[in-house]
């Protein structure tokens, strides 16, 4: 067992006119990492940034600069070298956006980023099993992509622990409606990747809202770990 706990704000949440003094002002609070989500109006039905605007702010950062793509995009192979290029750290790419992963992840690795693996709450997972082994990262939606402020979907955490079982080192990442009430369930299913959006971002106290949702997961891979 080799997974940790991280968090990463949405940026998507934040006051998007101070792009790079929010980023700036959720690594101050604590975060792990950046979650940024990448739209073309296409694989969903709204527009956000590209790699124009991620370089601009991820150069303003202090190292490490840890970020998290997530591509709810169309054609996902035509942005892994303007987002490498970008300063990307890692590349998540939608299992439903491609019907042959395996030329996808080379070229991401190739790249010189992380490679990510989402699913919509549709797909299930059983269908991203075969490329668990040639990613670094799983993603389960625990809403419908596309929109911030949706209802987290519980029914999505048998994906996540069936994912813990069966790949046991494996980071996991759960991403929509996740905040103070509902961290208990994504942590004990099996989840240490927690994308959080408006939880933190519209909080008073992001740097508690951080704290108590790494606690959670710490606690839990914990006892995963006594467990075994």
């Amino acid at each position: 067992m080799s997974y940790t706990a991280k968090i990463g704000p949405s940026i998507l949440n934040s006051d998007l006119a101070c792009l790079g003094a929010e980023c700036s002002r959720m690594l101050d609070c604590g975060a792990d990492y950046l979650h940024l989500d990448v739209m073309d109006g296409h694989f969903v039905p709204n527009i956000t940034f590209g790699p124009p605007v991620v370089d601009c702010f991820i150069l303003s950062l202090p190292p490490p600069r840890v970020s998290d793509m997530h591509m709810m995009v169309s054609r996902p192979e035509q942005w892994v070298r303007p987002m490498a290029a970008a300063g990307a750290s890692q590349y998540t790419f939608h299992l439903e956006a491609t019907s042959n992963p395996g030329p996808l992840i080379k070229d991401i690795r190739e790249s010189g980023m992380k490679v990510g693996l989402g699913i919509k709450p549709g797909t299930t997972v059983e269908e991203l099993a075969p490329w668990a082994a040639q990613i670094d990262m799983a993603l389960v939606m625990t809403v419908e992509p596309g929109f911030g402020g949706q209802k987290f979907m519980e029914d999505m955490m048998p994906k996540v622990n069936w994912l813990r079982t069966q790949f046991p080192s494996l980071d996991i990442e759960v991403d929509g409606g996740v905040g103070p009430d509902s961290i208990h369930k994504c942590a004990e299913a099996g989840a240490n990747m927690i994308v959080s959006g408006s939880a933190i971002m519209k909080s008073a106290d992001p740097r508690s809202v951080i704290s108590l949702l790494r606690a959670a997961c710490a606690e839990a891979i914990q006892k995963r770990s006594l467990d075994r």
